[in-house]
């Protein structure tokens, strides 16, 4: 029992997937922001368009 005790606290893969997992968690944080800011740009960009055309 000792011995799986030492072995459970050596392994470090649930860490590593744990990591892994905030990484990509972070990384679809920044592609959400990017994705909605060019989204808003874009969106202003059309309408200015589509308000010159009414004049």
């Amino acid at each position: 029992m000792k011995t799986l005790l030492a072995r459970f606290a050596r392994d470090e893969s649930g860490a590593t997937a744990i990591e892994y997992g905030l990484i990509a968690a972070g990384i679809a944080a920044v592609i959400i922001v990017a994705v909605n800011n060019v989204g808003s740009k874009t969106q202003n960009a059309f309408t200015r368009v589509n308000n010159n055309f009414g004049k």
